[in-house]
């Protein structure tokens, strides 16, 4: 066996794995004995077909497949050997060859390998960025507060329309009449409810239901039919309204907050408001969090300036998804992916040299996070702990969530680990700012 290593341009390297029949040969003859105790030939009984006759039909398969996993094989040994790193994976080369497996016996194999860019990066005092926090104004105090009492809060009947009520009506076009149907503003746009402003209990209106609704499900189900029950039915009716009820904020007295709060930490409006302070700031500061990795990100990757081997990455992303994306569609999304591409790598970088890791019992405090965000937007703002557990673990037990977990958490760590590095000068913005930052990043 004879292997070259060639250095191409682009940071791409060339690997030529030459193969004898003393390489592959022993691995050829082991699998032609299995096929032939397998083997099921007409006229002979199963493992006593002659070998000659196995030889015959499998032979050139058999020696194709060996030779190329021994040449295969041997390039990620000749790699781990020589200490040489290398991004994406090892792909065989545009350059290769044709084969004659029937009459020759040693075969030239052509691999491709994206070399791994050195990562020389010296981080100081002297980088500095800047950690945008977002100021609480009255208006999204007021807002939250809206949004969380609603949570406690109930429906009661009012007068007429004012903006997002839930109204029960009836709906009757001649040919069917539906009793009792719900129409609720809430998920409708401005312009959609404005028909709807001022109306009264007993007023009567002419809607179109494909117009109300748009989708198929929602219009079955104002109509109380099944989807494929819908063709033929006249969509104009006449609607009456028979009830108007909108949330209104529960009373905030002793009952409220034994309820919101069980474990006694809040007790009065003041302490509320100081809740719901705590929670905007915990979710705006995640906000931070998230647009400070993008500029850091963004600042590491223009200082550290990698070579990636990008025309080579664009063929190993075009051979592992055999098939499933055109070239041109590779060619379309490749700068967002090597810019991820990019970061990952960096990110591995800083692993390495900081030692990071992630335990499986932060994995599962992450998990039991998101399942507790989950829980909350269905109103049950403090799940019990078994429960929290028990989704925490359902959640890690999927592959892909579990990896986007674990991808988060080493993300968050390597963004510490470079704060600790660089000057961080924090300042208080408002919304309107911070999210022209956002758009602008």
């Amino acid at each position: 066996m004879n292997i070259v290593k060639e250095q191409r341009e682009q940071n791409t390297l060339l690997i030529k794995v030459t193969v004898g029949e003393s390489d592959y040969g022993e691995a050829v003859e082991k699998a032609l004995r299995d096929y032939k105790r397998k083997a099921n030939v007409p006229g002979f009984r199963p493992g006593m077909v002659p070998m000659g006759i196995i030889r015959k039909m499998y032979g050139k398969g058999m020696v194709a497949e060996q030779s190329y996993r021994t040449a295969s094989n041997a390039v990620f040994e000749y790699l781990q050997q020589e200490k040489i790193d290398y991004v994406g994976d090892v792909i065989p080369s545009e350059e290769q060859g044709a084969f004659d497996f029937e009459n020759n016996t040693e075969f030239e194999f052509m691999f491709e390998a994206g070399a791994a860019p050195a990562v020389e990066l010296e981080l100081s005092q002297k980088d500095e960025l800047t950690y945008s926090s977002i100021r609480i104004d009255k208006k999204m105090h007021d807002d939250y507060r809206s949004n969380y009492l609603r949570r406690y809060g109930r429906l009661v009947d009012v007068e007429s329309v004012e903006s997002d009520e839930a109204l029960t009506v009836t709906l009757d076009n001649g040919d069917m009449q539906v009793q009792d149907a719900y129409v609720g503003l809430i998920s409708m746009s401005e312009e959609e409810r404005k028909p709807f402003l001022g109306k009264k209990v007993g007023d009567k209106m002419q809607v179109n239901v494909n117009e109300l609704y748009k989708s198929a499900s929602q219009r079955a189900a104002i109509l109380q039919v099944k989807e494929n029950e819908l063709e033929g039915i006249n969509p104009e009716f006449e609607m009456e309204i028979t009830k108007i009820r909108k949330f209104a904020d529960p009373e905030l007295n002793e009952e409220f907050f034994k309820m919101a709060f069980p474990a006694g930490e809040v007790t009065d409006e003041k302490g509320l408001d100081a809740f719901l302070d705590g929670q905007i700031a915990a979710e705006l500061r995640r906000e931070s969090d998230y647009l400070f990795t993008l500029q850091l990100r963004n600042y590491l990757l223009e200082k550290a300036n990698l070579q990636m081997p990008a025309e080579f990455l664009k063929r190993w992303l075009y051979v592992i998804n055999e098939g499933k994306f055109s070239k041109e569609d590779i060619e379309k999304d490749f700068d967002a992916f090597l810019k991820m591409f990019t970061w990952n790598y960096l990110q591995k970088h800083f692993i390495q040299e900081e030692k990071i890791s992630v335990s499986a019992e932060e994995a599962l405090e992450e998990a039991k996070a998101l399942a507790q965000a989950q829980f909350a937007q269905y109103g049950m703002p403090a799940a019990p702990a078994e429960m929290l557990e028990n989704y925490g673990k359902q959640i890690l037990s999927d592959k892909e969530q579990s990896q986007k977990i674990y991808e988060k958490l080493y993300e968050v760590k390597v963004v510490e680990a470079v704060k600790g590095k660089i000057k961080i000068a924090e300042k208080a913005v408002s919304s309107e700012d911070f999210a022209k930052l956002a758009k602008e990043i």
